[in-house]
This record gives C-alpha cells, sequence and structure tokens, in this order.
C-alpha cells in the first residue's frame, strides 16, 4: 500500500488550520468592520471558541512537525526541500494569525 506524503503541503495546513481557529475572533470582528455583517453573526462565532482555538493549535503545531520532518528528511537524503520558500511563508502567515487570534481572545477583551 502506498504512503501518502504531506510533502510541499505543511504550510497549508497551517494556514486552514489559523483561518480556522480565527473564525470565532478575527473573522467575525473582520465582517463586522466591513459592515458586512452584524454583532449577533460575532456572537453566534464566539460560541465556538472553546473548540476552535485548541484545534487551531493543535493544526499549527502539527504543520510545524510536518514541515521540520520533511527538512530532517531532506537534509539526511540530501536533496532539495519542495516549497520550502512557500511553507516558510505559509507557516510565518499561519502563526502571525493565531498570535493575533491569542491576542483579541485573551488580552483585548480585558
Amino acid at each position: 500500500m502506498a504512503r501518502r506524503h504531506w510533502y510541499g503541503k505543511e504550510g497549508l495546513l497551517g494556514l486552514g488550520a489559523a483561518l480556522a481557529a480565527s473564525t470565532c475572533c478575527l473573522l467575525p470582528l473582520a465582517v463586522v468592520f466591513l459592515g458586512l455583517g452584524s454583532g449577533a453573526f460575532m456572537m453566534t462565532t464566539m460560541r465556538w471558541r472553546p473548540v476552535l482555538l485548541p484545534l487551531g493549535l493543535l493544526g499549527l503545531a502539527a504543520a510545524y512537525y510536518l514541515h521540520f520532518r520533511e527538512r530532517r528528511r531532506c537534509r539526511t537524503q540530501g536533496c532539495a526541500m519542495a516549497g520550502k520558500t512557500f511553507n516558510t511563508v505559509m507557516l510565518a502567515l499561519a502563526t502571525l494569525i493565531m498570535l493575533g487570534v491569542i491576542w483579541a481572545d485573551f488580552f483585548a477583551a480585558r
């Protein structure tokens, strides 16, 4: 049976996890600020905060694990890492989004 590889997809996994986690805090806030939604939309999505934040952190941690595992594999085999720059940029963006979610969730509301 062929093994499914995540090569080159770590950045997308991290970004997806961060965006999913931000649906409870940053996304509704952006929608309300743009005038596309209401406070009721924001309150509805905020109920899922205890579920989405840990899932986002776990997804980001998994993305970093996959990234460093692939980097270690390429170093030992002497190959070029596929999508190294793209993954690094996506992981950095995902980390910034998660930091924004954590800041909005724990520090901005107090």
